[in-house]
């Protein structure tokens, strides 16, 4: 009987998540051109925030209960399925084009704390002096890219160019207290679909029987980036590219730094190896690999994601779930990476 309730609990979760993050991206939309901020800066902060609130509640709670597995698991795992996955499977619907200053700002710097993260877990823990050094390069990170994102913004919107034709008001551009009101309540919904589906999941899993770390790396963070997922999806289709990139870009940056920080300051964390010598690399070879596919190539336009570079991202996914349940069979593919 524990099984009907935790399939119902995915179907209704899922569907409420859905149209909670479309609700959410278009009251964020809206604020962001009422405000005059780019939609980059929204991406990253109001839906990087909203949509990684998940794994920060998760992380937060299964470090005070003692399950270390599921709180760095849910991070790094997030992490991973939000590059290889959801920015994957949001391409193959439609390319998405990368903002130049992404290419020479953002990304860059999501690979240095990524670099960062991966060098302060090489002892196998995570200290609360680690959680507070990863806390303060999130505070700070976010303070350069809110700053330098407005400024960009301002310099934009004051170039003669801009004020001899300033674009046409968007037509679905809502007012701005129907557009609090939506944001306000995609993100409470948001929030509380994906910790229904996150219950689901780990009843699911724990019904048929997987390891702490597994669960933490596959459905808790599939489960808590389905948010980003159904947010990416939600802005692809109202074409709002900085939004997607944002978004990916920003839930990536809690992450590695806010989560595992927030975590790591309610309890020391122990690594397990495999978070080293398998999560972390493909965690960096996937930052990597959105640097390189907005560089220019022969017939791509540049700063675009095509939809076979969204296909490789999906199979890098799939090659690497297939390796997470081949150790939980028993029967690691790949024995050094177990």
């Amino acid at each position: 009987m524990d099984l009907v309730y935790f399939a119902i609990g995915l179907v209704v979760g899922l569907y409420v998540l859905i149209w909670s993050a479309d609700k959410f991206v278009e009251g964020s939309s809206s604020v962001a051109t009422r405000m005059g901020m780019s939609k980059l800066l929204v991406g990253m902060i109001i839906v990087g925030f909203g949509t990684s609130a998940p794994e920060m509640m998760v992380s937060a709670l299964a470090a005070y209960n003692g399950n270390a597995g599921i709180a760095i698991g849910n991070a790094y795992g997030s992490n991973i399925a939000n590059i290889a996955l959801i920015l994957g499977l949001t391409v193959i619907i439609r390319p998405i084009g990368i903002e130049r200053n992404v290419m020479v700002r953002e990304i860059p710097i999501l690979l240095t704390v990524t670099l960062i993260s991966y060098y302060l877990i090489w002892d196998g823990s995570i200290s609360r002096l680690d959680a507070i050094i990863l806390l303060l390069l999130f505070t700070g990170i976010m303070f350069f890219s809110i700053k330098a994102s407005m400024r960009e913004e301002k310099r934009k919107t004051t170039t003669p160019e801009f004020l001899k034709n300033p674009p046409e008001q968007e037509e679905n551009i809502l007012p701005m207290k129907k557009a609090l009101f939506w944001l306000i309540i995609g993100l409470v919904m948001l929030i509380l679909s994906s910790r229904l589906l996150v219950w689901a999941a780990v009843g699911i899993a724990t019904f048929i029987g997987i390891s702490d770390i597994i669960i933490g790396l596959t459905i808790v963070a599939v489960g808590t980036s389905l948010p980003e997922l159904a947010s990416a999806i939600a802005a692809t289709r109202k074409n709002e590219h900085s939004l997607v990139i944002g978004n990916i870009l920003g839930s990536n940056f809690f992450n590695a730094l806010a989560v595992v920080g927030l975590a790591g300051i309610i309890t020391p964390l122990p690594v397990e190896h495999g978070v080293i010598v398998r999560d972390m690399p493909i965690n960096i070879l996937l930052t990597i690999s959105l640097f390189l596919f907005g560089i220019r190539m022969k017939g791509q336009k540049e700063g675009t994601i095509t939809r076979f570079e969204g296909i490789v991202m999906v199979i890098i996914y799939a090659l690497y779930t297939a390796q997470l349940v081949s150790i939980v069979m028993g029967k690691p593919i790949i024995e050094f990476l177990a």
